[in-house]
């Protein structure tokens, strides 16, 4: 799993904030190493030079062999509140589709069951 990070110009101490969120993002996302092949990280601030509430946004965008990329965003005052809650959305939209996959696999089997030729039945009187 490849991590690139990118940062605009007005935030400050870029390499610092880098080291500190690729670590971050290498531990949360260590059990999906083996899916995920490159995950991009893109750090803005949105208002600029400018001060004002929720300003920083971390966009994610995780890319999965075999399938396509998941691209997910968060905004807020500072940039490890919007890396973890980017992080957070990530994690969540992952755990929705092993979910939704469990659930596909599961009505799969149904209906092969439901195909198999009813043998052993003794009819009721």
């Amino acid at each position: 799993m490849t991590i690139q990070s990118n940062t605009d110009k007005t935030l400050s101490g870029s390499e610092a904030i880098a080291a500190s969120f690729i670590a971050q993002i290498t531990d949360e996302l260590s059990r999906f190493s083996s899916h995920i092949t490159r995950i991009e990280v893109h750090l803005t601030d949105e208002n600029g030079k400018k001060e004002g509430l929720k300003d920083i946004r971390c966009l994610i965008e995780a890319r999965r062999e075999g399938k396509q990329p998941i691209a997910v965003s968060y905004q807020t005052d500072t940039t490890n509140q919007a890396v973890s809650g980017a992080l957070d959305r990530l994690k969540a939209i992952r755990g929705r589709e092993r979910n939704h996959y469990k659930h596909f696999i599961g009505v799969k089997n149904t209906f092969q069951l439901m195909k198999k030729p009813l043998k052993n039945l003794k009819e009721i009187d």
